[in-house]
């Protein structure tokens, strides 16, 4: 019999593991060529995963809320002509006696450890809530790691999940005599290697944990509470928010700066110029993407703003691409990124942010389209707040929230002296990474932005 193994795809640079959500086709279903199997997740984007081949599906490896690395095979599709598969449908949605699937190194290659078919008896699956991937479970029976150990092994992946990486340096921890690790494991430092792809020749750098301790995010009994109340769980999403927000609190010291810039010039012309703009280009000209153009100018002045850290190493991304913070309808959060937004004019920048505003909006989003970025824009005024103190998106290192824009009586000053008189005013905000990012850096960068935009030609062409 023919047989094309369908793996876990790759979504994206940084990307190397997915959440399945869906069995859209069970052991046994006829599928077509590009017709979807399942839906998956990532802590970016949700995604469907289509067919690479027609036939029948013979196995299916994984089971719903299965955590799986990118390249690892999930479905066996038999291809032969007039070929029957099991007309068994599990409940489950996996065979119960499926092998261990084998671990393809696309985007996370291990030189040192290759995964079996089966693990030895040593390990065994754990009775609690935390999943072990295949590939942990492998090289925790070839390093004769078993359970009990494992479980006090701090983990660093979504909700405490111990990752590859995780692993491996235990591992070698234990060689070189360092003391087991307890309970409670320390929060990550975010840093470039942390997304970045592990080299093949050797296992990924350790990233250096912080002081303050990863808060837990189970507990063992359900608090008590009373009186008039609604309790809901948190959906998927929002627990990787809460995640990464966390992270990123215990990763970078955050200082906030803030000001306030008179956009009077940008009102009038937008006013005077949204429905030519529209009817000349076809797209509506919005406040955002004249704010992002300030944005990326004065980023050229202040290219540390546009960077991450390594270690103890500062990377300036040369590129400059602006991730644009985005409510949903269910009010998660997400960060579509506008690349390469310093080689794009108004118009460019009008399209970008259309574009991808409409496909969070509608959950269209492709997994590159939050990829990438290097600076964060958080327009908090959309919702009617003055100012905000925004979180850091890691691994950047600064993020800028927007005002609403506000009538106010201001003082001007004149040739014949000072005039009160009634100006749009907004205030803005820059959170960003003490470790990098100086007060006269961040002060500096932020009173560019806001000279930028008082200094906007109220008669600029379309």
């Amino acid at each position: 019999m023919a047989t094309v193994d369908l793996v876990m795809p790759k979504m994206g640079e940084s990307i190397t593991e997915a959440t399945i959500l869906k069995w859209l086709k069970r052991p046994g279903d006829t599928v077509k060529m590009d017709e979807t199997i399942l839906e998956i997740a990532t802590d970016k984007v949700d995604s469907e995963v289509p067919s690479t081949a027609a036939g029948v599906i013979s196995e299916i490896l994984f089971k719903e809320n299965d955590v799986v690395p990118v390249g690892t095979v999930i479905v066996r599709i038999n291809t032969a002509a007039g070929a029957t598969a099991p007309v068994q449908h599990a409940a489950s949605a996996a065979p119960v006696a499926a092998p261990q699937p084998q671990y393809q190194p696309v985007a996370e290659p291990v030189a040192t450890y290759s995964n079996n078919s089966s693990v030895t008896s040593n390990i065994a699956a754990s009775d609690g809530n935390r999943f072990y991937s295949p590939l942990v479970l492998n090289i925790a029976s070839k390093e004769g790691i078993n359970m009990s150990e494992l479980e006090n092994i701090p983990g660093t992946g979504n909700e405490g999940r111990v990752t590859k990486r995780d692993i491996i340096n235990y591992v070698d921890q234990r060689k070189n005599g360092a003391p087991a690790p307890n309970h409670v494991a320390a929060a990550p430092q975010y840093t470039e290697a942390a997304v970045a792809q592990p080299s093949v020749e050797s296992p990924a750098p350790q990233a250096q944990p912080v002081a303050a301790p990863q808060p837990a995010t189970t507990q063992a009994t359900p608090p008590k509470v009373g009186g008039n109340v609604e309790i809901i769980e948190m959906d998927r999403m929002r627990k990787l928010i809460a995640d990464h927000m966390v992270r990123s609190v215990a990763t970078s010291p955050h200082v906030t700066s803030f000001t306030e810039a008179d956009v009077t010039n940008i009102v009038r012309w937008r006013e005077k110029n949204k429905i030519p703009f529209e009817k000349k280009y076809g797209e509506k000209i919005t406040y955002t993407p004249i704010f992002i153009e300030a944005i990326v100018n004065c980023i050229r002045k202040f290219p540390l703003v546009n960077c991450s850290i390594d270690g103890n190493n500062i990377i300036i991304k040369k590129d400059i691409n602006i991730g644009m913070a985005t409510a949903l309808p269910s009010g998660n959060l997400i960060v579509p990124v506008i690349k390469n937004a310093d080689t794009k004019n108004l118009l460019g920048l009008s399209k970008d942010v259309n574009g991808l505003a409409n496909a969070a909006r509608n959950n269209k989003l492709k997994a590159d389209d939050t990829q990438g970025g290097t600076f964060t824009v958080t327009n908090v005024g959309t919702f009617g707040s003055l100012m905000g103190t925004p979180i850091i998106n890691q691994p950047q290192v600064a993020i800028l929230a927007l005002g609403s824009i506000k009538k106010r009586a201001m003082v001007m000053e004149t040739a014949d002296g000072d005039v009160i008189a009634i100006r749009h005013m907004m205030y803005l905000s820059l959170s960003y990474d003490h470790r990098i990012v100086d007060g006269s850096i961040g002060a500096s960068f932020l009173t560019a932005v806001a000279n930028e935009l008082e200094a906007f030609d109220v008669n600029r062409a379309l």
